[in-house]
């Protein structure tokens, strides 16, 4: 919970410090405050360290639809380079599942994704005077949503994670104040715990898992 109010506290401080400079958007298409949404694929996979491996066919993954919502500010260094902050708040459609009697895990157990909140910083390099090439970095809140035998959700506990994220991609003006983009993003998720609704958290443990994710995106600036 606490890391979920700092998360949400540095996204309201992002709006924040973008409210009064609101105008340097003005006639910049890639300065100012934007807001978005995203959709995309995303896999999660068992890291390098773990291998649950039982027969050749086991994939150890769980792969869907990824979708949400971002927020940012950026600013310009310079004629051709912008530095910026996002925070973002996503969901996806990726659970674990049976394919023909195997256990398809990926090296947590049996659960679904839930949330993903981020939040980070990215630089940007004006390679055309409508299109941004720009690389991100950042932190990361994933939540996976325990799931019974019988393959239901079970609300009430869920493993929360923590990690890191890398990407790069290339965002396209369109107009004065609306975007598109297409991204490549690396997570990776090296400490967890699990947390109950009607009692206190486990203590943290490791984790080794990876998620890659392909995303588009359209957004506005103000």
């Amino acid at each position: 919970m606490n890391k979920l109010l700092i998360v949400l506290a540095s996204g309201s401080a992002l709006a924040a410090a973008a409210s009064p400079a609101m105008a340097q958007g003005a006639g910049d298409p890639f300065t100012g405050a934007r807001v978005g949404a995203i959709v995309g694929y995303d896999v999660t996979k068992a890291g390098s360290s773990v291998d649950n491996d039982t027969t050749d066919s086991d994939d150890q993954s769980i792969d869907g639809l990824l979708y949400g919502g971002e927020v940012g500010y950026d600013f310009a260094v310079s004629p051709n380079f912008v530095l910026g902050a996002e925070g973002e708040y996503t969901e996806s459609t990726a659970k674990t599942g049976f394919d023909r009697g195997d256990f398809e895990g990926f090296g947590i157990g049996n659960v679904k994704a839930g949330r993903d909140l981020y939040v980070g910083a990215r630089a940007g390099f004006r390679a055309a005077p409508s299109t941004l090439v720009y690389a991100k970095a950042g932190y990361t809140n994933a939540r996976f949503d325990v799931r019974s035998s019988d393959g239901t959700v079970d609300t009430k506990t869920n493993i929360d994670t923590d990690g890191y994220r890398l990407g790069a991609g290339v965002e396209q003006a369109i107009g004065s104040n609306t975007y598109a983009k297409l991204e490549y993003r690396y997570s990776n998720y090296g400490e967890g715990e699990v947390d109950y609704v009607d009692g206190p958290d486990s203590g943290r443990f490791d984790l080794d898992t990876d998620r890659h994710q392909v995303i588009v995106g359209v957004g506005m600036r103000f």
